[in-house]
């Protein structure tokens, strides 16, 4: 395994792909981006964000676990079983690679939650599969909980992207959506659990940069039940998107306001209306900030997402090509799959693009 308090000088590249349409491809677009922006990663981590791969067990959470040990992997089923309803386990299929060395043991299980211990304990089905996702990864010496929503799926590990793709024969499964992450460690270490994506329920998250507000926004969010054990920083911006879109219902156009504010200098200058609004969000949610470098891309069931800091110290690329948005840390890693798209654009800093899924 490798040292988790290995320490390296930074880079990270990302790449994300959406048919608004709901086209579902298989793996080997992404990974050709992905290769492209190799030397944006040094190896110490890489993973993919499917969306639609299960469409025969839709409505199932598809819980993917990683174990380091076969106590983990006993313990883990044991919480399982007490307080989900099974539909079906397997491993998740691997592939012998001569790169990646000595990898945990991934399991997935189609569950729901047990309907008795949910109504016991008065939680709707997401705060129920979320608080369990806490304890395992919080409690369970040795198992982690790779990702946890319904008909999408991460998979990720310690490798370059390639290496991945071709452990967890991802050209083997179609989505419509396709996030995937070379990972280049700053000041947290490299390990399986460490690389991106990061999730929560169908949210995820690969990120480029280093979230300087990483103490405030997980003291923060701790306050709101999310537990962050992954040694990244990463990981705060996957629970902030749940808890602003989800539990809180802030409206999407107002994320921006939140997690890349205007400096308040900016804010004091716009029409009272404007001032207002942002002044009462940024007051409200200050512990929510995120400062310093970024740029993110977040999928979910219902689409795609981009957000780069307030100042875009990171590079974010996005282009548009019928029924696909792309989004990239370079223009390569998109004209590499799509050489003649039409619309290719920077977008500014703290902007956010979205793209919508159109079909249920």
């Amino acid at each position: 395994m490798m040292d988790r308090d290995e320490r390296n000088i930074s880079g990270c590249g990302l790449t994300g792909m959406l048919n608004k349409k709901g086209l579902r491809i298989n793996g080997q677009a992404i990974t050709q981006s992905m290769s492209v922006l190799r030397e944006r990663g040094n190896g110490l981590g890489a993973g993919f964000a499917v969306y639609g791969p299960y469409p025969d067990r839709k409505d199932k959470y598809a819980l993917h676990l990683m174990y380091d040990n076969p106590v983990a992997r006993r313990r883990t089923e044991e919480y399982l079983s007490a307080q989900f309803q099974f539909d079906s386990e397997e491993p998740i299929p691997t592939r012998n690679t001569p790169s990646i060395k000595d990898p945990p043991v991934f399991w997935r299980y189609f569950v729901l939650p047990n309907e008795d211990v949910r109504q016991a304990e008065n939680l709707g089905e997401e705060d129920f599969v979320i608080k369990r996702v806490m304890h395992i990864n919080k409690c369970i010496d040795g198992a982690f909980v790779v990702s946890s929503g319904k008909d999408m799926a991460v998979f990720k590990g310690i490798g370059y992207p390639e290496d991945i793709s071709e452990f967890f024969m991802i050209e083997k499964y179609e989505a419509y959506t396709w996030i995937g992450h070379a990972r280049f460690p700053t000041n947290t270490p490299g390990w399986w659990g460490g690389a991106h994506p990061f999730t929560i329920l169908d949210w995820s998250v690969v990120h480029n940069g280093e979230i300087s507000s990483y103490g405030i926004n997980k003291r923060y969010l701790k306050m709101h039940g999310y537990e962050c054990t992954m040694q990244t920083d990463s990981e705060v911006i996957a629970y902030l998107f749940d808890m602003l879109i989800r539990r809180h219902r802030i409206p999407l156009a107002h994320v921006p306001d939140i997690l890349a504010s205007d400096f308040w200098k900016n804010i004091d200058a716009m029409d009272d209306g404007q001032r207002r609004l942002k002044t009462a969000l940024r007051m409200v949610y200050g512990s929510a900030l995120v400062n310093g470098p970024f740029a993110v891309i977040v999928g979910h069931n219902n689409g795609m997402m981009g957000l780069s800091d307030r100042v875009k110290l990171r590079p974010m690329v996005a282009a548009e090509d019928a029924d696909w948005l792309y989004i990239s840390s370079e223009e390569a890693g998109i004209r590499e799959i799509s050489p003649d798209i039409p619309r290719v654009w920077h977008p500014e800093a703290g902007e956010l693009v979205v793209g919508k899924l159109e079909v249920n």
